[in-house]
């Protein structure tokens, strides 16, 4: 007999958090039961260096509703959703944070947007208690530039507490940092997108594992997701643009130098020594360009004539069978 599908996998990344881990599974449990649907909870321990994974394996001991997924190392969070989410057998997928910083008891309002139609529910820091300067207006900058350049009117790219529907979000390639892109990745897909105000409490316990230097990344990351929403499939046409901009450029000046040669017999090096240069590195600065957005079709085509490769390792994974499933074997 095969087992039935959950109708809700929720999908929580561990990263050193022992101290939260069962707090968060008994809280889950609860919350879960009430909604009163099947469900999982796929719990991934990304090379956590305590006792986050044992305490993780107790749990998965007695709960056949618990898949626990322990990576090699310390993939990043990216990665650990992505592994939650591959594995994930849900027809509704939510994800959050491991930490208790997402309250588990607003997880029906997600599940109640999704319910209505949306196919990404994101969730809004709308009152924040981090830190003013390091963290609350940066990050307010950050999402204002996000919303800006991906146009997904959304004021919170940062929050892992999202849920989607499954075809959604099996679509979307996941890898480096990409999860706080999901809506805009998620759009370009043509899913629909809202957003619910959610709670921010402090960490109770722990340590965090954010900080300045991961704000500046997202500006850099920034860079990524708009080359990516708008040249994901053409490539060629970002960078034949500059090349061919290069060539013409060059190719203007070699032939004003040339008409120059003709007409006054001069020697053009001597004369006009660095405007020759400049005419050479634009003419194969623009070939290089050419080359790199031809090269760049060729990826685009592999990418989809080929299997993926997973931007994680699994080391093992455990699921306690049910007792109907162990009566049937």
């Amino acid at each position: 007999m095969i087992k039935p599908v959950p109708k809700y996998s929720v999908v929580v990344p561990f990263h050193n958090e022992e101290a939260n881990v069962t707090a968060l599974y008994d809280r889950l449990k609860s919350v879960m039961e009430q909604v009163g649907d099947s469900f999982e909870l796929v719990f991934v321990d990304d090379g956590s260096r305590d006792r986050t994974y044992r305490l993780l394996e107790e749990i998965a001991a007695v709960d056949s509703r618990v898949l626990v997924i322990k990576l090699r190392r310390n993939f990043g969070q990216t990665s650990a959703l992505a592994a939650g989410f591959d594995h994930a057998q849900g027809e509704f997928i939510l994800a959050m944070d491991g930490d208790l910083q997402h309250d588990p008891d607003e997880i029906p309002n997600f599940l109640a947007k999704l319910e209505e139609g949306y196919d990404v529910v994101s969730g809004w820091r709308s009152e924040r208690g981090d830190n003013l300067f390091l963290r609350r207006i940066p990050s307010r900058a950050a999402n204002r530039l996000m919303a800006a350049i991906s146009g997904v009117p959304i004021h919170d790219f940062g929050t892992t507490f999202k849920a989607y529907r499954r075809e959604v979000i099996q679509n979307i390639p996941l890898y480096g940092e990409m999860h706080r892109f999901i809506p805009a990745l998620a759009s370009w897909y043509g899913a629909s997108i809202c957003e619910i105000p959610i709670s921010n409490p402090k960490r109770l316990a722990g340590k965090s594992h954010y900080g300045i230097s991961r704000t500046i990344r997202v500006f850099f990351d920034l860079l990524t997701i708009r080359f990516l929403l708008k040249y994901m499939t053409r490539p060629l046409h970002f960078f034949g643009i500059i090349g061919a901009t290069g060539i013409f450029a060059g190719g203007a000046l070699a032939l004003w130098m040339l008409i120059l040669k003709l007409l006054t017999h001069g020697h053009m090096l001597d004369q006009h020594g660095p405007i020759f240069i400049i005419a050479a590195v634009l003419i194969l600065a623009g070939i290089q360009m050419l080359g790199i957005g031809l090269l760049g079709e060729l990826q685009v085509r592999h990418h989809h004539t080929s299997n993926q490769r997973a931007p994680y390792a699994v080391d093992r994974m455990l699921r306690l069978r049910s007792s109907e499933e162990s009566l049937l074997q």
